[in-house]
């Protein structure tokens, strides 16, 4: 389970979340650009740190102001899809799968079976010697996704995963990307801008405004929430 929360000073606010996910369980966030969310998982994530509070995962804390701890990125164990999906251009399918891995000083052979697994586990065997340069969007998306479960990660941090497919191939690869969130059977936080995205993935749904959890809940609740004006435009599209 994680549970975090984090105050950071923002150039236009201060943002303050607190949320919790339980193992297994999707949790979406949205609202407007600028509202907080990527940054929420920037601090989730190490890449930003918080001015103060806490964040635990499982049995260990990631970072807490008063106990003065912050454990760095890199050994966390979270598993952080970017919307651009940060995928390196110079290297091919299997290079991008195994880089995390090699970082870790993981053995050759281990590395060699690990990445095989997660190329079969989505569809990508074949494009294994392949440069990431020449695939299309929802490649790069298994790509990244896989690069991120070759890890075994303890939390996934997912944002706008699905913006660089193209719309045609979008319903499918929601839907293969729904398995595989399961199927790893942790945590997970979604950052998305559609409504589809929120009706496929999401168990728990929760809007921000300017650095506040404005509501949360299942979807139909939030959803329903029609006076807010985010949510009518949303829902609107």
């Amino acid at each position: 389970m994680l549970s975090i929360h984090v105050v950071r000073q923002l150039r236009d606010f201060s943002l303050d979340v607190a949320l919790s996910v339980r193992c297994g369980e999707t949790l979406v966030l949205i609202g407007e650009n600028g509202a907080g969310k990527s940054t929420v998982l920037n601090l989730i994530s190490g890449i930003l740190a918080p001015d103060r509070g806490d964040i635990t995962l499982g049995e260990r804390t990631l970072f807490s102001s008063a106990a003065r701890i912050d454990i760095p990125a890199e050994s966390r164990n979270i598993g952080h899809l970017f919307q651009s999906y940060a995928l390196f251009p110079h290297m091919t399918v299997a290079e991008n799968v195994a880089f995390g891995l090699r970082c870790r000083k993981v053995p050759k052979p281990e590395i060699a079976g690990a990445v095989a697994e997660q190329l079969r586990s989505m569809h990508l065997s074949d494009l294994a010697d392949v440069n990431v340069g020449r695939l299309s969007g929802g490649q790069r998306q298994r790509v990244a996704l896989a690069r991120a479960l070759v890890l075994e990660p303890e939390l996934l941090l997912l944002d706008e995963p699905l913006a660089a497919v193209d719309m045609r191939a979008r319903g499918a690869m929601r839907e293969e990307l729904r398995d595989r969130i399961r199927h790893a059977g942790i945590p997970c936080i979604v950052v998305t801008h559609t409504l589809h995205d929120v009706l496929g993935l999401a168990d728990r749904l929760c809007l921000i405004e300017e650095g506040r959890v404005a509501t949360e809940g299942t979807p139909e609740e939030v959803l329903g929430m029609r006076e807010n004006g985010f949510i009518a435009s949303f829902i609107e599209g």
